[in-house]
């Protein structure tokens, strides 16, 4: 990250994503669904959320299989709020996960011991460093082999899931890190998973073990 980019980050009065922030924390408080409920109605104030977002991907009990948070706030609306599922990277959606995440900034990304979340994290390891598309690339090729030297202008992160949701300058909008991996894919010219598709979870349960320590920076904004 450029330092005007860095700067933009650390400044809530500044960073975009605070926008999406503040939308979440309104739906936060809002009854929805044939229930009338609201997220507070179950969990109370937003910042009882702290370390929350730094556990996910988990495995789900009631689902029985790994889930990522926004999957986790879709679940709660059907369950709990009787209201529809938003569809992926929906605005309210992301809004939502970004307040949630927002409230465990600074804390270190702390996967949790399943079983089958660590099948998940080693298969999301194989996917990782599997060579895909026409361009014939793998992630680690370009985010471990390649990281620090430049793309069109950009250096190559590291790729270490930090910031999600995040603020994308070249999306001019909040996404989450299935967008993101999708791009990736396009960008190699391999065909991208669909959103919420094993594949991706698992791609993100590794990325969390391997970011693992490292500071939540949520909201995050990159360029």
């Amino acid at each position: 990250m450029q330092p005007s980019t860095q700067a933009l980050q650390k400044d809530d009065t500044q960073n975009p994503a605070m926008l999406w922030v503040k939308d979440g924390e309104a739906l936060w408080n809002k009854p929805e669904g044939a229930a009338a409920k609201s997220c507070a109605s179950c969990h109370g104030e937003i910042s009882r959320m702290k370390s929350v977002a730094t556990r996910y991907p988990a495995y789900s009990s009631t689902q029985r299989k790994v889930i990522n948070l926004s999957q986790q706030v879709n679940l709660c609306r059907v369950t709990q709020q009787q209201a529809s599922q938003w569809p992926a990277d929906h605005e309210s959606l992301l809004g939502l996960e970004a307040a949630i995440a927002k409230e465990s900034r600074g804390l270190p990304i702390s996967p949790p011991t399943q079983r089958q979340l660590a099948d998940a994290q080693k298969h999301g390891e194989a996917l990782f460093n599997q060579r895909v598309g026409q361009v014939d690339l793998s992630c680690r090729d370009c985010h471990e082999t390649l990281a620090g030297k430049k793309l069109g202008g950009n250096v190559i992160p590291q790729g270490h899931a930090t910031g999600y949701p995040i603020y994308r300058l070249e999306w001019q909008s909040v996404g989450s890190l299935q967008r993101r991996l999708r791009g990736c894919m396009t960008a190699v010219r391999a065909e991208p998973y669909t959103h919420g598709a094993k594949e991706l979870i698992d791609l993100e349960a590794y990325l969390a073990k391997r970011a693992a320590g490292m500071k939540l920076e949520s909201p995050g904004v990159r360029p």
